[in-house]
Parts: structure tokens; C-alpha cells; sequence
């Protein structure tokens, strides 16, 4: 019995990754042009998917996770968590040491850290596929109380793995945000290397291209950042988790049709990841749950003098995306990147550290549209996406509806009725 359920769980895995689809695969021929530049740094896949089934499998066939008390659960948990910040810090100070002037034999001087490091990855690699599993449970457990499985079994399953993820190169035209390319890279480029690809692509071929950092990729596992945010893990599992479960229904199949269905289904994960994400956090963590943001002073409240309005920094990215828009429509390239590079330098002197702001970023940042504002701009797509669930019952009905849409258009007609009461303005959409 065990031995067929294995069986069966490697072929569905295996299945997976030939039939789900990722925003971060590579996107048909247009990007041969692009790869001329990335061809040697491209992240291999194929070989991470077998690792990964490898960890899956050798999980289910010891099914440690089913006999844990629900007190042995959290414990295991939140020891993972706390050996991936500890690995985070030690990494941070073994580079310390190496980018120290004043160390003349670094690899002496961090003895002790890599000694330490090889501890903490070992026990790290040991309970990370059991933590795995854990939280794998918890989010099926509360996927089956949103209504979001058939007969108490999320289809396809909740299966992710925790790694170094690749990084994504994003290729915009210059004359227009749109994101027309996406390209996975390997995880350790240096920033040095990102800004000579970046520059070598938009010489080459006269575009505005990024290289990013990704939080996940819905693959199948899914792969998800290493973090020691348990809310921000949650979230992320749960994010890429819809995406295979779109990936199975028109809108996922259809997410590279169009700028319009990227961003539906980009808006649409994002808002179940953060409601199943907030779900599994409260009913299996809730004192890990992060403090509610504090109330804002009244003016007057501090000694009678009226304070400053905190910098927003969705409110500023907004404004810059809707005058890079305009500037854009105007045939005013040179002005909006110049315009670009300003607002970086505000966006910084604010504590917001940007590499760099330019199409590439709003194109790809634009299509995560599940709160107003932002790098989205006037793009209508995520707008209609958060009307349609304001007016849907439940999460559930909500991401059944969306995910047997096609096209734009039939999340147009699908709010049209809810227009006149959410402010969303029904028109095609300027990607």
C-alpha cells in the first residue's frame, strides 16, 4: 500500500512538471535573442525537479509528519526557522570576514564560522523536508476549510521545497511596459554581474531589461524562498500553490496569452496566498502572527505641532508609474528614463534601496496588482480582479469563478455589474 502510493505521488509529481506551467519558464522562441546573453547562467530545472521528487518521495515513504503530536508539529517548525536565521546570519558574517580590508587571512579568521555553518546546514537538511511536510498539512488543512479541494484533497496537492531560488531576468521594450521575456538565471550573481547582463541586452537589443528576486516559482514542488518569516512562508507556499492549482483550469493555461492574464492570475494568487497564509498562521501560529501597525497620531497629538505625512511608498511608485506611462504615450523615452533614475534617488533617500527603476520593474513588479496602487498604475486588470472578490462570497467562489476565465474580457463583463460601486473603470487595458 505504501509502496503504490509512492508510486502514484511520483508519477503526479512527475506529471507536474511536464503539464504545470511557471511565469519564471522560458517563453517560446522570442527568447533565443535574449539567451545569446544567458546562455551559460541559465538555471537548470530538470535537475532541481528530480532533486526535489527525490526529498518528496523519500518524505511520503516515511510518513514521519502523520504521527506527530500537534505541540512535536510547532516545535519542529519553529526549529527550522530558527536554524535558517541562523545560517542567514553566518553566511552574512563568513562574507563579512572576506570583505574585510583589515583581515589579512580571512580563511583563518572564519574558521570557527565555517565550522559552525556546516553544523547548522547539516541539522537544517535534516528536519527541512519533515518541516516541509508539516506546513505542506497545515495549508491543506486550511484549504479544505476555505473549500478549495475535492472530496478533503487540494488538487493538485500542496508540494514545495525550500531553496536558493534563480533569478529572473525581465525584458520590457523601451517605448512601452510590458514584460515580453523571462528568463531564469542561476541564484549567484553578483551585482557586478547582473548590471553587465542588464547592459549588454539593452545595447544589444535597444530594451530595458532587470534581473530580480524571485519569492517563488510554481513549478511542481513548488520552489520557495528560505525564510525565517513564517507569515511570509505561509503565503508564499499558499501563493504558488494557486498557481497549480490554476495551471489546471483555463486562466493558468492561459497566462502567457496575454499582458491581462498574467496579471490575473499574478493578482489572483497573491490574494489567496495572503488569505490562506493569514489563515494557517492564526489557527497553527497565532503568536507568531506579525503586531498590527500602530495607529497613526492625530494632528496635535504630539505636542500641538502638526506632523509630516510619513512617506508612502506605494503612493510615490504610483505616481511614478502613471507619468512614465504619460511620458511613454508621448513618444518620450529618454525623458521617462531620466525620470526613472530620479525617482530612484527619492525612493532611496528614503530607505527604499532600488537597484534600478525602469520598464523592465514595472513590468514585471505592475502584474501583483491585489492592492490598489502602487507599480500597477491606471491598469485596470488588478482592479477588476480585487472587485470580483470584494463581491464573491467566499475565497473559494472566488478563485473557481476567475480560474475558468479565458480572457480579460470575461472578468470585464463579470464586474461590470459591481462598476458603479468600486470605482472600476471597464476598459481594454494599455499593455
Amino acid at each position: 500500500m505504501v509502496i503504490k502510493r509512492i508510486l502514484r505521488t511520483t508519477v503526479l509529481m512527475i506529471l507536474g512538471i511536464l503539464i504545470l506551467g511557471s511565469s519564471a519558464l522560458l517563453q517560446g522562441n522570442e527568447t533565443e535573442r535574449v539567451r545569446v546573453f544567458t546562455r551559460g547562467i541559465e538555471f537548470d530545472y530538470v535537475s532541481w525537479a528530480f532533486n526535489a521528487i527525490r526529498i518528496k518521495v523519500d518524505q511520503f515513504a516515511l510518513g514521519t509528519s502523520s504521527y506527530l503530536s500537534p505541540t512535536e508539529s510547532h516545535q519542529i517548525v519553529v526549529e527550522y526557522l530558527d536554524l535558517v536565521a541562523k545560517v542567514q546570519n553566518a553566511e552574512n558574517h563568513l562574507n563579512d570576514i572576506y570583505a574585510d580590508p583589515n583581515i589579512s587571512n580571512p580563511e583563518a579568521a572564519s574558521l570557527l564560522v565555517r565550522q559552525q555553518l556546516q553544523v547548522l546546514r547539516a541539522r537544517r537538511q535534516e528536519i527541512g523536508p519533515l518541516a516541509e511536510s508539516i506546513i505542506q498539512s497545515q495549508i491543506s488543512a486550511v484549504a479544505e476549510e476555505l473549500g478549495l479541494t475535492v472530496g478533503g484533497q487540494p488538487i493538485p496537492p500542496v508540494l514545495y521545497h525550500s531553496t536558493a531560488l534563480p533569478l529572473a531576468l525581465i525584458v520590457s521594450p523601451r517605448d512601452i511596459i510590458r514584460q515580453d521575456q523571462d528568463i531564469s538565471l542561476e541564484p549567484d550573481l553578483t551585482a557586478d554581474q547582473k548590471n553587465d547582463l542588464e547592459s549588454q541586452v539593452d545595447q544589444t537589443l535597444n530594451v530595458s531589461s532587470l534581473v530580480v528576486d524571485i519569492g517563488g516559482i510554481g513549478i511542481y514542488p513548488t520552489m520557495v524562498i528560505q525564510t525565517s518569516d513564517l507569515d511570509f512562508l505561509t503565503e508564499v507556499v499558499a501563493h504558488e500553490w494557486t498557481h497549480n492549482y490554476l495551471t489546471l483550469r483555463p486562466l493558468g493555461i492561459s497566462y502567457l496569452n496575454s499582458p491581462e492574464l498574467r496579471t490575473m492570475n499574478e493578482t489572483t494568487a497573491s490574494i489567496a496566498g495572503k488569505e490562506i497564509g493569514q489563515a494557517v498562521m492564526e489557527r497553527y501560529y497565532p503568536e507568531l502572527l506579525p503586531p498590527p501597525p500602530p495607529e497613526s497620531a492625530q494632528p496635535g497629538e504630539s505636542g500641538g505641532t502638526p506632523q509630516p505625512p510619513a512617506f508612502d511608498f506605494r503612493s510615490e511608485m504610483h505616481l511614478t508609474r502613471l507619468t512614465v506611462d504619460k511620458l511613454l504615450a508621448d513618444s518620450k523615452i529618454s525623458e521617462a528614463e531620466s525620470y526613472m533614475e530620479e525617482q530612484r534617488v527619492v525612493l532611496w533617500n528614503h530607505g527604499y534601496h532600488i537597484r534600478k527603476l525602469n520598464q523592465a520593474y514595472f513590468a514585471f513588479y505592475g502584474a501583483y496588482a491585489d492592492q490598489p496602487g502602487g507599480a500597477a498604475g491606471k491598469d485596470p486588470v488588478g482592479a477588476a480582479v480585487r472587485a470580483l472578490r470584494a463581491h464573491s462570497r467566499s475565497l473559494a467562489d472566488f478563485v473557481n469563478r476567475i480560474s475558468w476565465m479565458s480572457s480579460f474580457e470575461q472578468l470585464q463583463n463579470a464586474v461590470k455589474q459591481y462598476s458603479p460601486q468600486t470605482g472600476v473603470t471597464i476598459q481594454p487595458s494599455h499593455s
